[in-house]
């Protein structure tokens, strides 16, 4: 792992060149209560992006990993955490990336789109659909969940699978409710229609998370959706047919 300040922020990285010669930069950003390398480098995104000549940047976003934890919701806002983002492709030195984010990353993703456009070369959203424009995704009792003594005290299907993750994950439970009660924010059908980037939406038919994929590809001028199928919102991070429609969009995009 490397580290570095983003605006007196401790964020850890990592930065894997590609498998063979110099590729184009794609920047990683992952979900809520995971870190890089439960959503990267477990699920062989890593690997498989490398192999095809990419330079992959992954990061923990603040709050998780082995980044800096902090305890105010406001610091949780998805436009700071688009600019640890955007600090990182500056601490590198990147003109531009492809940047994909899943789930609450892929909220994030949408927010750097709208603040640094200039900075990405495409944006895909794994793991969110509609609900980045209606609704926001996970249900604040997931906060509440974070904050339940032990697991045993949650009958929620959702607060449980949720607080299972962290545990398994040995997040800091009082960061990660900060986390979501600060990271909520949506975009309007026009800000989402503003974004001119060429855009993947990916979402797993049996997602009961994401909202629909279709529905906010139609949205965005230059986005194409991905159904993942038979995958929930879990499974299909590393499903092989979301690799193989991320590989064929960044084969295709300018």
């Amino acid at each position: 792992m490397r580290y570095f300040n983003s605006d007196g922020v401790s964020i850890a990285y990592v930065d894997v060149p590609p498998h063979e010669g110099q590729g184009d930069p794609i920047l990683l950003i992952h979900g809520f209560a995971s870190n890089h390398a439960v959503n990267w480098v477990n699920t062989l995104w890593v690997k498989t992006l490398t192999r095809a000549g990419y330079r992959v940047i992954a990061f923990d976003n603040r709050g998780h990993g082995q980044s800096e934890k902090l305890y105010d919701p406001e610091a949780y806002n998805s436009y700071r955490m688009a600019e640890d983002a955007r600090r990182l492709l500056d601490h590198l030195g990147i003109e531009r990336a492809d940047v994909m984010g899943y789930s609450m990353g892929a909220r994030i993703t949408a927010h750097m789109a709208l603040a640094a456009p200039e900075r990405m070369r495409s944006m895909l959203l794994g793991g969110l659909g509609i609900h980045l424009v209606e609704g926001v995704g996970l249900p604040l009792g997931i906060a509440d969940a974070m904050e339940a003594r032990s697991l045993d005290d949650l009958t929620d299907p959702m607060q449980r699978m949720f607080r299972a993750f962290a545990e398994q994950t040995r997040s800091d439970l009082k960061a990660l409710a900060a986390c979501i009660r600060g990271s909520r924010q949506v975009l309007t059908p026009e800000e989402v229609a503003s974004i001119t980037l060429p855009t993947l939406v990916s979402v797993g038919t049996n997602d009961d998370v994401s909202g629909s994929g279709p529905e906010l590809a139609r949205l965005i001028p230059n986005a194409q959706a991905l159904d993942i199928p038979g995958r929930d919102h879990n499974l299909a991070v590393g499903d092989k047919v979301h690799k193989q429609g991320v590989l064929d969009f960044l084969a295709r995009r300018p």
